[in-house]
């Protein structure tokens, strides 16, 4: 059995497994919970609410995290590898290097969020929202300075 807990220590959530890699926690509220280190690779995160929760470190590789609410959630150093966070909100997130190699983010907002060294290469960033982020030494492919201006908002001709 796994206790998610909030800052309080107050259990919010709490799940019957041995891990939560591949676990279905569809619109589960994770707000301010600690999952720092945890592992939910493969989870079906989609619409969950973890806006303010502590995901140092965590891996969310290949997760389902579609329109989810992750608006200042700590994801510094997180595996997002692979992971869908199409339609997702990261504004405000501090995501300092993390990977987001391969992720869809397409349609998501990361307007002001910390994106200091994250790994964009390959990530899909069709009508994302980078406004006000910062982007300092992020890593991106070459192909992908056309998304990153667009979602920049920057009109380039």
């Amino acid at each position: 059995m796994i206790e998610i807990k909030n800052s309080n220590g107050e259990v919010i959530y709490t799940y019957d497994a041995a891990d939560l890699c591949g676990a279905d926690l569809r619109g589960a509220n994770f707000r301010n919970a600690n999952l720092s280190g945890a592992d939910l690779s493969g989870a079906n995160l989609s619409g969950a609410d973890f806006r303010g929760a502590k995901l140092y470190r965590a891996s969310l590789l290949f997760a389902n995290l579609s329109g989810a609410d992750l608006g200042g959630a700590d994801l510094s150093n997180a595996k997002l590898i692979g992971a869908d966070l199409s339609g997702a909100n990261l504004g405000t997130a501090d995501l300092r290097g993390a990977d987001l190699s391969g992720a869809d983010l397409s349609g998501a907002n990361l307007g002001t969020a910390d994106l200091r060294g994250v790994d964009l290469c390959d990530a899909n960033l069709c009508d994302a929202n980078l406004c006000d982020a910062n982007l300092r030494c992020a890593k991106i492919d070459k192909g992908q300075e056309s998304q990153v201006i667009a979602a920049l908002g920057i009109c380039a001709e």
